[in-house]
């Protein structure tokens, strides 16, 4: 590199007359009209502490700017420049006047702009790349460079080449709907030359199709193009170099390699820029993307909106690959709740309340509702974040102000705000399960956009006759959601089975015979205990490499994944693992989660956490299965830890030593939520009195104490400091 590219402190000074010989040995010269003006990759950021730990405690600069010499363009040229890691607004400015902004994506990508004739100088020009700041603006560490100037309008380039490309099914050879992914030759999406029309979706490096063919318009080079269709589907690819006024034919042939046969993918968190607001995504190019995701049951949630997704899915002709139901994100100032399903013309409801009762009953009273989600509770709305230390105790599932927790699911996923610890909000689910609380757990893509946040990348698959998913029985698949029959998805899918019949090793059916049962289920217990199988689910370009089963919240047994007892699966299959357990003293619930390394391919890559609480993160694939319930005690009930709490506290009599022996032969979870009930009762958690006689406690009632005492204090600390 140049000295004057090192000199980051001062100005860099290009003469591109001069500059040519330089980088026709030393940086790649497009085509005969487009020069280098930097070849580097610069670190940026305004101020504050690194946004992530992969970039060094000190920025190169906080704002980019390039000097170079050139002679007046008389016509419009075009500015090419890539961008990665960009989540702040970033102004482009070209001569003191704005020539856009960069794309609020995350993603590694080549981006163009229009310069518009006589905007260059002869002589020196400017370029400079600079965030817009307020009080408010967070860290954004970004990377930005290989700029280059192209004496060519950006329509002219960008459709020098033209790819001919069909995606069919391999097996039926019909055309399918797909995402495709286009990358250059240094692995950063590609801005084509196309746009979105009536059966595409087009954004940098990314078009979904209705139809399974585009016509992709790019400019000479080389590329990688992937074909995919979601999760359930594997993933074609092709690497191609194009010359000036080529045609190329490609067709990708993929086939769906996870059986969901029984379960519908759904996706209970979708936004259209259209009736949102805000975002990316038209509501036409929504109803492109899920089809090209492969999302069956789609539940439109535009902010304090209803609207129906059908009339719009049949203009886009994608009806028969979905059916979408009516919902709503009602957005309050205390929490986002979606809700469905919701009848035609039902009157919204009242999303300037600030009381959960009230809210709830205006919810409910929406004509149809029968699912009220908590949407993304550990993320700050309007400065309140409702699983928080200071309005939620995480170790008992209790909220501090009030309990109207009335909603009957809750997101323990969203791809689009993933969270630093990817199973934090899994564990607030247990916790509300040990409370008491029916409430189904569900994953969600959150998506406003075509491709930052891929829709149906969080999902949610229920349990539901998914015979023909363009006339899906909504009621069924209600009522199964309501019963916590699902299983949530990020990159894998988890499906757990208690008791089993006729298992074969290598192709176990997926069948749900009398003896066998899965989420949402009561399975009465024998004396010989419980044999739990699991199988990790997920297509052959994601991995998976830990399974975990909990009981009541509390990790009882886990699985590393070794190859070679994978080697003998069927495609889709990525692990299989089985447990005898014991009998339990009491009824419990069981969760299996399997997690792996989170997808870099920028065909379908992971996001980062939305709201950070560290810049240490490592990303994840999940797939964590609903409650299976054990129903120890033969009553055919699911009997919480909180249940078993109330009985023996009442039968302790506000004793504490006879509490503590009541509670020999519980787990922790039914100890934790004892806890509370004794310190509701103004009996402080420090005395020398408790911490004496826990010393004499089983080991499952001290961890419950200390578990609930640990999370007591939290709040309280964070309730002082309001």
């Amino acid at each position: 590199m140049s000295n004057a590219l090192l000199a980051w402190s001062t100005p860099m000074r290009f003469s591109l007359w001069l500059l040519i010989p330089f980088f026709l040995t030393c940086a790649r010269v497009e085509a005969a009209d487009s020069i280098c003006i930097d070849p580097g990759l610069h670190h940026l950021r305004v101020d504050g502490q690194p946004e992530w730990e992969e970039f060094p405690d000190r920025a190169e600069a906080t704002r980019y700017e390039l000097k170079f010499e050139a002679k007046s363009n008389a016509s419009e040229w075009t500015l090419q420049l890539r961008q990665q890691d960009v989540k702040q607004t970033w102004s482009v400015v070209l001569n003191e006047k704005r020539l856009g902004e960069l794309v609020q994506d995350e993603n590694d990508q080549v981006i163009y702009f229009a310069i518009p004739a006589d905007r260059i100088a002869d002589g020196e020009n400017s370029l400079v790349i600079e965030q817009k700041t307020s009080r408010t603006s967070t860290p954004d560490d970004i990377r930005v460079g290989e700029v280059f100037l192209d004496h060519r309008s950006v329509s002219d380039l960008l459709q020098e080449c033209t790819v001919e490309v069909a995606v069919i099914d391999r097996e039926t050879r019909e055309p399918l709907p797909a995402r495709l992914t286009i990358l250059n030759q240094h692995g950063a999406l590609q801005t084509t030359g196309n746009s979105s029309n009536e059966h595409l979706a087009v954004r940098a490096g990314a078009i979904y199709t209705s139809t399974g063919k585009s016509q992709i318009r790019l400019p000479s080079g080389s590329y990688r193009i992937i074909a995919g269709r979601g999760f359930e589907y594997s993933i074609e690819t092709a690497n191609l170099s194009l010359i000036a006024g080529q045609v190329a034919e490609l067709q990708f042939a993929i086939t769906r390699q996870v059986d969901t046969k029984g379960y519908l993918a759904c996706d209970t968190h979708v936004h259209s820029r259209t009736h949102s607001g805000h975002g990316d995504a038209t509501v036409r190019e929504r109803m492109i993307t899920l089809a090209g995701e492969g999302i069956e049951l789609p539940i439109a949630t535009d902010h304090n909106v209803h609207i129906d997704h059908d009339s719009y899915a049949r203009d886009a002709n994608v009806r028969g690959y979905f059916t979408p139901v009516i919902g709503n994100e009602v957005t309050t100032k205390v929490g986002h709740f979606n809700v469905f399903p919701i009848s035609a013309r039902a009157q919204v409801a009242d999303h300037t309340l600030s009381n959960w009762g009230e809210i709830f009953d205006a919810i409910f009273h929406t004509p149809g509702v029968k699912i009220v989600i908590l949407n993304h509770a550990r993320d700050i709305h309007s400065g309140v974040r409702p699983f928080g230390p200071k309005l939620f105790n995480a170790a008992v599932g209790e909220q501090l102000d009030n309990d109207a927790m009335r909603f009957n699911a809750m997101e323990i996923l969203n791809s689009g705000a993933v969270q630093t610890d990817p199973l934090e909000l899994m564990h607030d689910w247990m916790a509300l399960l040990n409370r008491g609380h029916n409430v189904t757990p569900v994953g969600s893509s959150d998506s406003h956009d075509v491709a930052r946040y891929i829709v149906g990348q969080g999902r949610t698959y229920i349990r539901c006759d998914d015979q023909d998913v363009s006339n899906i029985d909504v009621e069924q698949a209600v009522d199964n959601f309501l019963q916590g029959r699902v299983m949530v998805s990020y990159g894998l899918a988890t499906e757990i089975r208690v008791n089993e019949i006729q298992v074969n090793e290598i192709h176990g059916p997926r069948t749900h015979e009398p003896g066998t049962h899965g989420p949402g289920d009561l399975c009465p217990v024998s004396t010989d205990g419980i044999d739990v199988t699991v199988r990790v689910l997920g297509p052959d370009w994601v991995t998976a490499s830990k399974v975990t089963l909990y009981a009541n919240g509390k990790k009882i047994r886990d699985s590393e994944v070794v190859l070679a007892d994978t080697e003998k699966l069927p495609t889709g299959t990525l692990y299989r693992c089985h447990w005898k357990l014991p009998r339990p003293r009491h009824d419990v619930f069981l969760v299996a989660v399997a997690t792996g390394p989170g997808i870099d391919g920028l065909h379908w890559k992971t996001a980062k956490p939305y709201q950070p609480s560290s810049p240490a993160w490592t990303s994840h694939v999940l797939g964590i299965s609903g409650a299976v319930w054990l129903d120890v005690d033969g009553d055919n009930h699911k009997t919480s830890a909180r249940e078993y709490a109330d009985q023996q506290f009442k039968a302790a009599n506000g004793d504490m030593k006879t509490l503590l022996r009541l509670l020999d032969g519980f787990d922790q979870s039914v100890a934790c939520q004892a806890a509370h009930l004794y310190q509701r009762t103004g009996e402080s958690l420090f005395s020398d009195e408790l911490r004496a006689a826990l010393g004499d406690a089983s080991p499952e009632t001290q961890a419950g104490f200390q578990l609930y005492t640990k999370a007591w204090r939290e709040s309280e600390l964070a309730r002082a400091s309001q």
